[in-house]
């Protein structure tokens, strides 16, 4: 190991003085970089509004070669001189990184005054993320800058010296720019209505909601998720020449909402038109493990060996493919993409044994025709007797289940389209009892028929099953062609703040072009 201590990298890092004045997004780049020897400029797109930040550096920027174990540091400052609060996120922007994984991490500080201390700003993962190809990754996020205040913040990244052979970092490359995200300012009003109609309690999961009980809260991924249950009437939604409900708003302030049709339904109305497909299975083939995943690893018909090797995320499943094209059809080509939100979706393969699930042979191994029962079992009370384990979950227990596009700090980035299904979690806090609890139409999310969830159910030892519902929650396995298509999308949180109406039947929320 001695003489990979010897071995210097050269990291150049070069942030100058910008002032942004936005409307709805804020954007500004710097560069930062190692082993390409050049600096470039940035460049940056100045817009006009309410919102205002203005982002300073200290000097021109800082050269230096650094042995392993070393660190460099950059300090600057946010200001808001705008008359709103503003919460944004920074990214590094087209990102090259092939160091080892934990070669190179980072640390962000801040403090609230020139003279003030230090304090860590919490982010998910403290590597600096790899990427092959130019991609953009968060560097941190919810950076909340309250109106007139100056935030300051030091960035240090260092090469780690690891034990172990780091000869592979000789011809590692790491390229950066660096950009502040969209500015998510959701309206003060709705944030205030939600804090005050907001449930405070936990709902009683093991029995159906047959009236309307209003909004919860429930922690996602983001932060705070506040959801609709039971026979909701004001969370319509007309997108795309659609009609949608809303499942929940999102901790990153997007709006989740799922398909309902061409006209606007009550509750309780059984229509077909309420769906986008009928008649499809999951997936045609079913005598694996891995067919319970909306992407698998290995090609169709080939067994799986290992619950790493089912659950790699590389070939779609049958209704992946479906929805996909459903989405290329009525989103893409109706120029509506910069209005959904790359928020992730849910596929949770966990596989947390017998003593949670209650299924007395589950393998807990995840792969091939080992029978193996999958983590919203156990909190839809399939198998267990407990009934306090009957609570849904909006977080994501594996981050190789959380389906975004680009997005690889929360997601896996493995998408196409930012389009999905509902879970079973998001079927159980919308007030459909646990699983198989008497029927009842009265809920929001009743169509009249079986439509596929995006929630793994087991694997008996040779049919897959995943989770469907009907306004309660079920099973079915993935080759029953009986199965029908709800696709669940995010509007993001600038658009949404644009929207008309009051969410009822009659006046949804919607564009404010769009004349019913």
């Amino acid at each position: 190991m001695s003489d990979k201590n010897n071995r210097r990298k050269i990291f150049v890092l070069g942030l100058c003085a910008i002032t942004i004045v936005l409307a709805s997004t804020i954007g500004t780049y710097a560069y930062f970089m190692t082993n390409l020897g050049r600096e470039e400029k940035q460049e940056l797109t100045v817009t006009t509004g309410k919102l205002a930040l203005v982002f300073e550096d200290n000097s021109d920027g800082i050269n230096a070669a650094l042995s392993l174990g070393e660190s460099v540091t950059k300090e600057f400052k946010i200001r808001n001189t705008g008359t709103q609060d503003v919460t944004t996120n920074m990214l590094f922007s087209e990102m090259i990184n092939t160091y080892m994984e934990e070669s190179l991490s980072y640390r962000l500080e801040y403090k609230t005054s020139v003279d003030g201390e230090w304090s860590n700003v919490e982010t998910s993962n403290n590597n600096v993320p790899q990427s092959r190809k130019s991609a953009e990754k968060n560097l941190a996020t919810n950076l909340n800058i309250p109106a007139g205040v100056t935030y300051y913040y030091k960035l240090t990244i260092t090469f780690n010296d690891l034990d172990i052979n780091q000869n592979v970092d000789i011809d590692a490359i790491f390229a950066s720019k660096f950009k502040i995200g969209d500015a998510i300012t959701p309206s003060k009003e709705t944030l205030d209505y939600l804090e005050v109609v907001a449930n405070k309690t936990t709902p009683n999961f093991v029995e159906p909601a047959m009236t309307d009980e209003g909004v919860f809260a429930l922690e996602d991924d983001y932060g705070t998720s506040y959801y609709y249950r039971g026979a909701v009437t004001n969370n319509y939604v007309k997108f795309a020449g659609f009609y949608w409900r809303i499942i929940r708003i999102n901790g990153d302030g997007s709006l989740r909402i799922i398909y309902d049709g061409t006209q606007g339904y009550a509750n309780g109305v059984s229509n077909t038109g309420r769906l986008a497909y009928t008649g499809k299975a999951f997936n045609a083939q079913y005598n694996d493990a891995k067919y319970v995943g909306w992407m698998f690893g290995g090609a169709q018909g080939t067994a799986s060996t290992s619950k790493s090797q089912a659950q790699t995320n590389t070939t779609n499943s049958d209704i992946k493919t479906l929805v996909d094209s459903w989405y290329k059809e009525n989103i893409v080509e109706k120029n509506l993409s910069d209005k959904v939100s790359d928020t992730l979706f849910c596929n949770d393969r966990s596989t947390p044994g017998k003593e949670e699930t209650g299924l007395s042979n589950d393998t807990g191994l995840g792969y091939g025709r080992n029978v193996t029962a999958y983590g919203a079992i156990a909190r839809t009370n399939r198998w267990n007797t407990d009934l306090s384990k009957v609570n849904p979950i909006f977080t994501c227990p594996q981050k190789n289940d959380a389906f975004t596009v680009s997005d690889e700090n929360k997601g896996n980035g493995d998408l196409t389209y930012p389009v999905g299904l509902i879970t079973a979690d998001e079927i159980l806090a919308a007030g459909s009892g646990k699983y198989y609890a008497t029927a009842t139409s009265s809920g929001y999310l009743y169509k009249g028929s079986w439509y596929w969830s995006l929630s793994p159910y087991y694997i008996n030892g040779s049919i897959a099953v995943v989770f469907n519902s009907s306004g309660r929650i079920g099973g079915m396995a993935v080759y029953e062609v009986t199965g029908a298509v709800a696709p669940v999308i995010n509007l993001k949180p600038e658009y949404v703040k644009t929207m008309i109406g009051d969410g009822t039947i009659n006046n949804p929320y919607r564009d404010i072009n769009d004349i019913l």
